[in-house]
């Protein structure tokens, strides 16, 4: 018999949504116990960035755009239908159907349950997710389909290039369209800070770490610094939370309404995807991961511009970490689903 393969998910991954749980809970009691500690987090701040959520997301994101392999580009040209899904689900479809639903339920739906001024936050904040496709997690759900590794990160490089140029002009359109005013400035400093330096970072590291053309340093480093990155992401939960606090404790729904949204949009944006694929006769090492990354969502990016654009203690940014919150647990569910219905695809 064959030796099982070691999974891809470390402890931290697999249990990622109850570390998050966690940290919203103790977010949630040290804001009410400490508000005045929070108060002088917050005011830590320059060009409306917060100093301390920046460092703590840099520590997030570096370590996934060092998985960023700028030579696979020259293999775009493999397997075009794959990565034409990709690229239509998340930068034309995923950010609209995003929005749409944000406007249905908050303007509409949830109309009576909640502020106006608060529901556009909230879905400012799903724009946010919407427009930001996965960069590092879809590796994971590659591993756990089985998927063409090698291809998945041709389309996670490519997705994380066209990211740099189109990030801000879709995402001001769309919260444009929702009538909240974008500052141009902010956003622009946003994309700089939390997708072109980091990546940028990470092709440094990976250009010094390939030199000797040993790619077992770029694993052993990134392996490394991986638990770095999960610690950066639940830090900045703890502060998120404990920004909302009083908010939390005065409105409990409003993280459920959130969710109600955010919960349609992955499951029908997999659908899309992954129908689309079974009807192009895409083989399922491709297609599985193509309708997994156009579903997944970088949710670090979104947490850090929403807070840049609206705030620590924003309706937007609660938005995104309830995104956090929902998506472990969505993705691997969507792997089921996508593992259960693998013969009914090619296995090229």
């Amino acid at each position: 018999m064959n030796k099982p393969e070691q999974s891809p998910m470390g402890l931290f991954e697999r249990y990622l949504s109850l570390w998050v749980g966690l940290c919203i809970a103790a977010g949630v009691g040290l804001g009410i116990a400490a508000p005045n500690m929070f108060e002088s987090i917050a005011a830590i701040e320059y060009a409306s960035v917060n100093l301390v959520v920046a460092v703590f997301i840099w520590v997030m994101i570096y370590p996934m755009m060092v998985n960023v392999d700028f030579a696979s580009l020259k293999d775009v040209g493999k397997k075009p239908k794959g990565l034409c899904i990709t690229l239509v689900v998340n930068w034309l479809i995923k950010p609209f159907t995003m929005a749409a639903l944000g406007i249905l339920f908050f303007q509409y739906l949830f109309a009576g349950l909640v502020d106006p001024q608060d529901a556009k936050e909230y879905i400012a904040g799903m724009i946010l997710l919407g427009v930001a496709p996965c960069t590092a997690m879809v590796f994971v759900w590659s591993q756990l389909v089985r998927g063409d590794a090698n291809y998945t990160l041709v389309q996670v490089s490519i997705n994380d290039i066209i990211m740099v140029f189109a990030f801000a002009p879709i995402a001001a359109f769309l919260l444009g369209v929702t009538d909240i005013v974008v500052p141009w400035e902010t956003l622009l400093l946003s994309v700089v800070l939390y997708v072109v330096i980091p990546l940028a970072a990470g092709y440094v590291t990976r250009k010094m770490l390939d030199s000797s053309g040993n790619d077992e340093k770029i694993s052993s480093f990134t392996g490394k610094v991986k638990p770095f990155s999960i610690m950066g992401l639940l830090a900045t939960v703890v502060l998120l939370f404990g920004f909302q606090a009083q908010t939390i404790i005065d409105k409990p729904l409003i993280i459920g309404l959130i969710a109600v949204p955010l919960l349609i949009q992955s499951y029908g944006i997999f659908v899309i995807a992954y129908g689309w694929a079974y009807v192009w006769r895409v083989p399922f090492s491709t297609a599985a991961p193509a309708a997994l990354i156009g579903t997944s969502n970088f949710f670090e990016l979104a947490v850090a511009v929403a807070i840049s654009l609206f705030g620590l203690n924003s309706g937007a940014a609660l938005a995104t970490v309830v995104g956090v919150l929902v998506e472990v647990p969505v993705m691997l569910s969507l792997v089921a689903i996508a593992n259960r219905t693998r013969t009914l695809f090619s296995q090229d």
